[in-house]
């Protein structure tokens, strides 16, 4: 709750600045373009329904930022995060010398703060006003454009709309700016004539100098609340921090043998930073993305229940009891925790609802193997170049025989194959799509054969094992080298088929089982027992010598 109406005064504070800031880009035009716009700019936000809403947005948002940095255990943040509390934090005193000396110089003395006054202010009399201004202006925007950015990442369509954004979040203040300074120059030229300059400033109904100490004095006062709220929360932290050591210390464990100590009362993700252990937060800790989330190995019945907010995050994502948002969990007592997402998880992907076996399921599917004979002799009687050339024409072929029949390319091993079937369907349909996936490589590679027949000595002869049974499947890997795959038994067996087809003479070897979970009547074919090291039973296969005439219908 805290959370989305700090997001909701953030809104109202950025719409205030973008208008602002078009109003600025009129100057391209003329000054007269600048003084019709911001009629129509006063119009929106000073009337009193908008001056309640901008000005209660601007005390909420001012308060509640300095609450989340109280309630913040650690103040280890990534760089876009300390960017934007910093900016968040400058904005009100670079903004307290415009904001008197306009509004509430208008609303005091009956001062007539258009733009004309404004820029002669900055251009001609008081020049550090307009670096003050600036640099308020370069804040509030930059502060704002980092907050959206954090906010929207996590929405489906935000990749494709991205390069929109940010050609508007750059093309925005730089037109403002060289509007601004467009109508400065059109007032310094103005400001030559001496009548012009007399009357102008008798039009601003400049506020008398009682006036003008009072509002200095409140431009004073606004510092010194900045400065001041910035010192209760640091003392307030550090009560907080005296009390929480006072009521003892937890232990949380990490893969690796790391481990963190700390007081009572922080989540496991600010733990993870002040240890200085490397924790994926995509939302930088709002619990919104999901992507801090931790597998509880030892320690999970002793944690705090998850809040509704937390539940349906997790839910989101499927995740089972023992998984937990770093962000939001704060232990009590010694836990044991696993991060399951790498570091440096940068992308929403991870953050949205994800199928089952990406996450880790055992499940059947049909596995294929498949492997070039003899291709080693050929390596060593070629350079280099044709080497590769043959191996990417190779890879293209079967790729797209696997592809074609619906099945998912698992990786390229050497001049090797492995590919999985049925990982998201039914283990027949899996089954029956890794015996298409065979034939179509048989007349991939009989087609590949007569494309690259003057540059071969001998044709290409592939081996093909195929088996199907339960295996773990998931998401496996390391940084870059992530993808999905299979380990188990059945993967070991499937393996081994492929193997068989060198002493068999035979482009497939295919377990019964799979021709009967495919409903493919293979009883043409030589049958064989095999013995697969690990298993207790031997494996009955169908030995076909040529995987182009399976009999599929």
């Amino acid at each position: 709750m805290i959370q989305r109406t700090r997001l909701y005064a953030g809104l109202v504070l950025f719409a205030y600045v973008m208008t602002h800031l078009l109003n600025h880009a009129l100057g391209l035009i003329s000054l007269e373009a600048m003084e019709k716009g911001r009629i129509v700019f006063l119009d929106i936000w000073r009337n009193p329904g908008s001056q309640t809403v901008l000005y209660g947005a601007l005390i909420v948002h001012f308060a509640l930022a300095h609450y989340s940095l109280y309630r913040r255990r650690d103040l280890h943040m990534p760089p876009g995060e300390i960017a934007r509390i910093v900016l968040g934090l400058t904005i009100v005193p670079l903004l307290a010398l415009h904001v008197i000396g306009t509004r509430l110089a208008n609303i005091a003395a009956g001062v007539n703060d258009t733009y004309t006054y404004v820029l002669l202010i900055h251009w001609r009399f008081e020049r550090i006003d307009l670096y003050i201004q600036t640099a308020a202006l370069a804040c509030s925007w930059l502060h704002g454009v980092i907050g959206l950015h954090y906010w929207l990442r996590l929405k489906p369509w935000y990749r494709a709309a991205l390069p929109y954004g940010f050609a508007a979040a750059v093309a925005i203040p730089i037109c403002a700016w060289l509007g601004y300074a467009e109508a400065g120059r059109e007032v310094l030229r103005l400001a030559t004539d001496s009548d012009w300059l007399r009357q102008a400033v008798a039009n601003f109904h400049l506020a008398p100098p009682e006036i003008a100490a009072r509002l200095n004095r409140a431009i004073n006062f606004i510092y010194f609340l900045c400065v001041a709220s910035l010192g209760v929360v640091t003392l307030a932290r550090l009560v907080r921090t005296l009390g929480e050591r006072r009521r003892g210390i937890v232990r949380i464990a990490y893969p690796h043998g790391r481990t963190a100590s700390f007081p009572k009362g922080r989540s496991i993700l600010e733990v993870s930073r002040a240890a200085g252990i490397p924790h994926a937060s995509v939302c930088g800790g709002r619990g919104r993305c999901s992507t801090c989330r931790v597998r509880v190995v030892r320690g999970l019945d002793r944690l705090p229940p998850a809040s509704p907010e937390e539940l349906r995050v997790l839910e989101r994502v499927g995740a089972p009891r023992n998984v937990r948002l770093a962000c939001q969990t704060r232990p009590t007592e010694e836990l044991e925790v696993i991060p399951l997402l790498p570091p440096n998880t940068a992308s929403v992907r991870d953050a949205r609802p994800r199928a089952a076996h990406l996450e880790g399921e055992e499940r059947e599917i049909a596995i294929l193997f498949a492997d070039l004979r003899d291709f080693t002799r050929f390596s060593e009687q070629k350079l280099p170049y044709d080497v590769v050339f043959v191996l990417n024409r190779y890879f293209a072929n079967m790729g797209a025989a696997v592809e074609a029949a619906g099945g998912h390319l698992d990786k390229f091993i050497g001049d090797g194959v492995m590919a999985l079937f049925g990982i998201d369907r039914t283990v027949s349909e899996g089954c029956r799509q890794a015996l298409e996936a065979a034939r179509n490589m048989g007349r991939n590679l009989a087609d590949l054969n007569k494309t690259l027949a003057a540059d071969l000595p001998t044709p290409l002869r592939i081996g093909i094992g195929i088996h199907a049974g339960p295996a773990i499947i998931g998401e496996m890997g390391y940084g870059t080298a992530i993808n999905i795959t299979a380990i188990g038994d059945s993967v070991n067996t499937a393996s081994r088929l492929e193997t068989m087809t060198k002493e068999y003479g035979a482009q497939l070897v295919v377990s019964e089982e799979v021709a009967s979970r495919a409903n493919v009547d293979l009883t043409e074919y030589p049958s064989h027992d095999i013995a697969v090291r690990g298993r207790k039973e031997p494996v009955k296969v169908r030995v076909v010598a040529d995987a182009t005439g399976l009999p599929l219908g």
